[in-house]
């Protein structure tokens, strides 16, 4: 049976993954804790075939030596992205890397939106006034997207879905770029 030290254990992960590897590999087979990996913490691998990192967990080539030594044979990312692993140097000691394939491009998408009408209405800087009690409105007139050019840097499947929404907003124009 394999076992598995999930590194930078957030909340979420108590409610949702850690019961998900309990029932499928046996709670005595995984263990959490709530540091990051680094060349520091590597030494807690020991014994565990393998590894579940987050987006801010070290792994570089001396970390991955390490773990290769204390016999890790598997890093399980739970993001998208694994800029923060040293492919080669895992490649070079016989570790698998798996991350996440993707993120639902629809609450991405859904989500850069709502940032741009954050931002377009000034609502951190209403929030942080009302915070202090201060309920002027003066400096938070937005301004509407309609009529405006917008212009979406990405057209893969994020940015062709946030151009479908903001499409509804009635821009003069959308312009998308992307360098491939």
């Amino acid at each position: 049976m394999s076992k598995v030290l999930i590194y930078s254990l957030e909340k979420y992960d108590e409610k949702f993954l850690t019961p998900e590897l309990h029932s499928a590999i046996g709670a005595e087979n995984v263990r959490s804790v709530r540091v990051s990996l680094s060349l520091d913490t590597s030494d807690l691998a020991k014994g565990y075939d393998a590894v579940c990192l987050f987006v801010n967990d070290v792994c570089s080539a001396p970390v991955i030596e390490k773990l290769a030594q204390y016999g890790v044979k598997l890093i399980l990312l739970r993001n998208a992205g694994f800029n923060n692993v040293d492919v080669e140097a895992a490649d070079k000691h016989g570790i698998s890397v798996r991350r996440v394939p993707a993120y639902s491009p629809n609450a991405v998408a859904e989500f850069a939106v709502g940032l741009l009408l954050a931002i377009v209405r000034k609502i951190p800087k209403a929030y942080n006034r009302v915070r202090e009690h201060n309920f002027s409105i003066s400096g938070l007139e937005g301004f509407d997207i309609h009529g405006k050019v917008i212009g979406i840097i990405g057209t893969g499947n994020i940015g062709r879905i946030a151009a479908g929404i903001l499409k509804a907003f009635g821009p003069a124009r959308l312009i998308g770029y992307d360098e491939y």
